[in-house]
């Protein structure tokens, strides 16, 4: 294998666990192949190294900055003020990295900046380095966000206003979207304006940019038309981004991210529930690591488990921060167990954790179906373990990657709410059905997720399948974006 000795990365990520796990995971593909990694992030993302189950790839640099980010969302002028300080801190520390670097001997070759951190690519212009977007949501998002600044603004937003089931239809791409397929950022109702705002910075970025770099944590065979819609930019696939060892790679030691902001859970009692349970007989319950959803709507899940009288295993985190739409909710609802009134009976049929190892679960063979709010990296988690899904999504790209799930690659079902926005007990119970009990099980989605995985798993052994594209960006890198080969006078020198 190729070694790429003279290739020094700094990967600068957002510091929320949905951003870390994907980033560290990319920076493991680098370390792997001979580049030097420095990983840059919040001093919030460092606390989450010093858990028992935390651990840091070998060769990793961490350096981290200090912008008082304490992991909850923000709204208003509170966000714009975060992100204010946010980046007056990291691009000072991506400047002492480079400045350092240089000195040392081994100069930056790339920055790889992560979503919600735009500014990123100016710094690096103005330190004479090459960038690229690590974007860790489906390339099929980046397409709708992209024709959004790019003159579908109106027709998107015009959704609002039509019947539910009007459809709109982008370039390039497969399927067509009604207003609850889209991100919740592009409609006329986003409480997050910041958060809009940032993506509008990243696209006017990338057009600056001579020869743009995005990289993506998808797989060609799973977003073929979505990675090459937008004809002006070149979307690279370096997905999936997860631990080797669920990836028939060469490290089975390779089974956590890196990273742990959450409590850790001891995974012996869990562990060994599931290994009592029968085949494909536990649903898994689990919203992510942001969203936390109403106490009444986790009273009609929790009411649809018991009706359907089947083991599961439910994540209710002790504390979190409101999202989306559920941000007007009272606050002393977030994470508080006791709220749900049949909590003990609950208790008596499966099991209640505040965390869990997510990929653990996933792979572990009781699990029937995966109840989740659709993150991206639950998502891709879910489809390389087999595991069909049903839809909760909240908020951002959520509800597009729903729709992924259960339309383009028909590998799960989206709950339905009622004129509320409340998913009933008889909706939950009526889609866990389809995954749970044998003579009802929907056989075609396994079938479907099965071909998914081998997809994935046939381009083996790791290091010249899923990390192809890095030795080609590594190639790439050979001359800058004028055609003029890197030297040591290129690069890092300003002047």
């Amino acid at each position: 294998m190729t070694r790429h000795h003279h290739h020094h990365f700094v990967v600068l990520s957002f510091p929320a666990q949905g951003h870390i796990n994907p980033n560290l995971q990319f920076s493991k593909r680098l370390l792997r192949i001979g580049v030097r990694v420095t990983f840059v992030a919040s001093s919030y993302a460092r606390l989450g190294t010093s858990t028992a189950a935390s651990k840091l790839p070998d060769g990793l640099t961490f350096v981290e900055y200090d912008d008082g980010y304490d992991g909850k969302v923000k709204q208003g002028d509170e966000a714009k003020q975060r992100l204010a300080r946010m980046k007056q801190s990291s691009s000072e520390a991506l400047q002492q990295v480079v400045s350092s670097a240089a000195l040392e001997g081994c100069p930056v070759t790339c920055i790889a900046y992560s979503l919600l951190l735009p500014w990123a690519a100016a710094v690096a212009r103005e330190l004479h380095v090459l960038s690229a977007l690590i974007w860790i949501q489906p390339a099929t998002v980046f397409d709708i966000y992209y024709y959004y600044f790019h003159g579908f603004d109106g027709v998107m937003r015009e959704l609002e206003d039509q019947e539910p089931s009007s459809t709109i239809d982008l370039p390039g791409l497969p399927i067509s979207f009604t207003r609850r397929d889209l991100p919740s950022f592009v409609m006329p109702k986003n409480s997050y304006p910041a958060a809009l705002d940032i993506f509008r910075e990243h696209m006017a970025e990338l057009e600056v940019e001579t020869s743009a770099r995005v990289l993506v944590n998808t797989f060609d065979a799973l977003e073929p038309e979505a990675l090459r819609s937008v004809s002006k930019l070149k979307l690279t696939a370096v997905g999936p981004l997860i631990p080797s060892a669920y990836l028939g790679g060469e490290d089975p030691s390779d089974t956590g991210f890196g990273v742990d902001l959450y409590p850790s859970t001891d995974n012996t009692s869990y562990v060994q529930w599931l290994d009592s349970k029968p085949h494909s007989s536990v649903i898994y319950v689990s919203f992510g690591s942001i969203s936390v959803l109403s106490k009444q709507q986790m009273e009609e899940i929790g009411r649809g488990l018991l009706d359907m009288g089947k083991p599961f295993l439910w994540v209710i985190r002790e504390c979190g921060s409101k999202s989306g739409e559920d941000s007007t909710a009272d606050s002393e609802e977030d994470g508080d167990q006791k709220l749900i009134s049949c909590m003990e009976e609950l208790e008596h049929v499966g099991v209640i954790v505040p965390w869990c190892s997510q990929l653990q679960v996933l792979s572990h063979p009781a699990i029937s179906c995966f109840f989740t709010h659709c993150g991206w990296n639950s998502t891709m988690e879910s489809l390389i373990s087999g595991v069909p899904m049903v839809g909760f999504p909240q908020w951002t790209d959520q509800s597009t990657n729903a729709k992924l799930v259960e339309d383009c690659w028909r590998t799960g079902a989206r709950v339905n709410p009622n004129g509320d926005g409340l998913v009933e007990r008889d909706e939950v119970k009526r889609l866990a059905l389809r995954f749970v009990c044998l003579n009802n099980r929907d056989f075609a989605c396994y079938q479907r997720l099965q071909h998914c995985l081998l997809v994935a798993l046939l381009l083996n052994p790791l290091e010249n399948h899923i990390s192809t594209p890095i030795p080609d960006l590594l190639h790439l890198l050979q001359t800058t974006p004028g055609g003029v080969p890197f030297s040591s006078n290129t690069v890092n020198n300003p002047g």
